[in-house]
């Protein structure tokens, strides 16, 4: 690959993770589709940005450690319910017809934009809920199937997690974006980079700039949902869904 390849990548990389970090998910709306446009096969292209995205998460976590208290029982809960779904996922991917999933993922993931349209306030304040031992149990359930997107499907899922965390536990954006943006970009990614790494091939010579992008686009879009608060985070939720859902179901 060429340097001006390179910077092309990088770019690329750098605006997509930039939006995802700011919004709570979809790197992959932009960042997955350029890989299999410039050559790579679905499986090869997949791995390669779960790989990159675990920069994401590195970005947002080095901007996130200095604002945010993230409470131990919700880190537990996002590993262990959230990291088997992501190794079955990764494991299922490969045998389940690419269309029909990307059009059911997409009309969910447009559902998601439009709730949150016509709920003005959804999000806007912190209200904590649903914290009772059986009731983190349903949440982690959730967050189970999540993880099963999350490992098979790269676009969104991210935000399913920033919307159930908003909806389930009563976080406001900004926290919940927090959650998503280090235990999924780091923790779920990883694994599933570990997973179809052991499934199909990375492309390392390309890693570099999809890394380099991920990083400080992780960074950039979390100082600019700190600096900017819930109501900028939910607006360009919303926008990211829509800009999903329109992706997958035109395919």
């Amino acid at each position: 690959m060429s340097v001006i390849d390179q910077f092309i990548l990088f770019l690329i990389s750098l605006i997509a993770n930039t939006f995802s970090a700011f919004s709570g998910g979809g790197a992959g709306l932009i960042q997955f589709p350029l890989l299999i446009f410039l050559g790579l096969s679905f499986s090869v292209a997949l791995a390669t940005h779960k790989v990159a995205s675990v920069a994401l998460g590195l970005g947002a976590a080095i901007r996130y450690w200095r604002s945010s208290r993230l409470e131990r029982e919700f880190v537990l809960l996002l590993l262990f319910a959230g990291l088997p779904g992501v190794v079955l996922g990764g494991l299922l991917i490969l045998h389940v017809p690419d269309r029909a999933a990307e059009i059911s993922l997409g009309l969910l993931t447009g559902s998601l934009g439009i709730y949150s349209i016509f709920k003005p306030q959804l999000g806007q304040q912190y209200q904590p809920k649903n914290r009772q031992r059986k009731q983190f149990l349903q949440g982690g359930t959730v967050l189970f199937l999540l993880g099963v997107i999350n490992g098979s499907l790269t676009s969104g899922s991210g935000l399913f997690v920033t919307i159930w965390l908003i909806l389930w536990f009563g976080m406001d954006y900004q926290r919940a974006v927090a959650y998503t943006l280090i235990m999924v970009g780091l923790f779920w990614n990883g694994t599933g980079a570990i997973t179809l790494g052991m499934l199909a091939e990375i492309r390392w010579d390309w890693l570099p700039a999809l890394l380099a992008g991920s990083l400080l686009g992780g960074y950039l879009g979390s100082h600019l949902a700190i600096k900017h608060g819930n109501r900028w985070i939910k607006r360009a939720f919303e926008v990211i869904t829509l800009l999903i859902a329109i992706k997958l179901i035109a395919g």
